[in-house]
């Protein structure tokens, strides 16, 4: 009798925990949410988490502050947001520059205040977006052959523009030379800005880069899209044939998403992440996406950190293979 009404208490006491956690987990969240993005208001990182936060604020009944802490190419906001606490309410609103970042630390032993792969939660992928291929107008080519025939038959004469040593336009487009067996001088800048003034100007004579970077100008006149780096059209540019047509096996696309600090309940990351990506596959975040030269990407957590593990493992490839240093 007396094990008896032991093995009773422990078993109430057992669904006592239970119903508590699940009370709990139910009640979640409730506080305040926190979004850090780890670069300066304006930017896509910036639009994306305002968007979202804004649906995801009022699917979830709790304000979401967004907190820019910018610096080194977002490696400083990044970082603190892995050594917050793992209780759902601190996230990172990162692109896949995170991981072109971890790639150069590990192959040339730079220090980073974080492990891309080890020290987050991944909680749900927004978008994607490839890169569009732009140059002079006074450079003779209009598509993704001609670029690259005009290549091979001067190896070495045409410069391409980057944001920066070890960026994502300079990974794109060092991938691209490598699949289409071409060679061309890089010209980092400090920032996309100058470099498409450089490039109206004729300073440099191809860029890869976003849309939003390059569309106003292409509709202008001022410069010529040749191509777009995803392997098959794209509706950020739909009348852009893909540079893979000319150098096979190339493909190239920027993601964004929401990262928590490694140790985040399971069950919070569940919810959040059918919370975004119910969100994301709306009318309204598709065409806002869109504006921002992206199309909605909605991932589990397992499938988000597998893009992530996979985009640190080809980018130190590439970055040991091309030579792509930090600055």
């Amino acid at each position: 009798m007396k094990r008896l009404l032991f093995n009773l208490r422990v078993g109430l006491l057992g669904l006592g925990v239970l119903a508590s956690t699940a009370l709990a987990q139910d009640a979640y969240p409730t506080r305040p949410l926190t979004f850090v993005v780890p670069y300066p208001p304006g930017g896509s990182n910036d639009v994306f988490a305002r968007r979202v936060a804004k649906g995801l604020s009022e699917a979830l009944g709790q304000p979401i502050v967004i907190d820019n802490r910018p610096g080194a190419s977002g490696n400083i906001g990044t970082g603190q947001v892995a050594k917050a606490a793992p209780d759902g309410y601190t996230f990172a609103v990162v692109s896949s520059s995170m991981t072109t970042n971890a790639a150069i630390a590990n192959n040339f032993a730079n220090n980073l205040p974080f492990d891309a792969v080890k020290s987050f939660a991944p909680v749900a992928q927004f978008a994607r977006g490839p890169f569009i291929a732009a140059v002079n107008v006074d450079v003779p080519v209009k598509n993704p052959a001609d670029l690259v025939a005009l290549l091979r038959a001067k190896p070495g004469k045409l410069n391409y523009g980057s944001s920066g040593l070890g960026s994502s336009n300079q990974f794109a487009t060092e991938m691209f030379k490598a699949a289409s067996n071409t060679f061309m001088v890089h010209v980092p800048y400090r920032g996309m800005g100058p470099a498409v003034t450089d490039l109206i100007s004729g300073q440099v004579q191809l860029i890869l880069a976003s849309g939003p970077s390059l569309l106003p100008h292409i509709r202008s006149g001022r410069i010529r899209a040749v191509g777009i780096t995803s392997a098959t059209p794209s509706a950020i540019a739909p009348d852009l044939i893909p540079l893979a047509s000319a150098a096979p096996g190339y493909e190239f696309a920027l993601w964004w998403g929401l990262l928590a600090p490694a140790g985040t309940p399971p069950a919070i990351v569940e919810r959040l992440n059918r919370e975004v990506n119910k969100l994301i596959t709306t009318p309204e975040m598709k065409a806002a996406f869109l504006q921002e030269g992206a199309e909605a990407a909605p991932l589990s957590p397992a499938q988000f950190a597998k893009v992530i593990a996979d985009d640190v493992q080809r980018w130190k490839r590439v970055a040991k293979q091309q030579s792509i240093v930090a600055e």
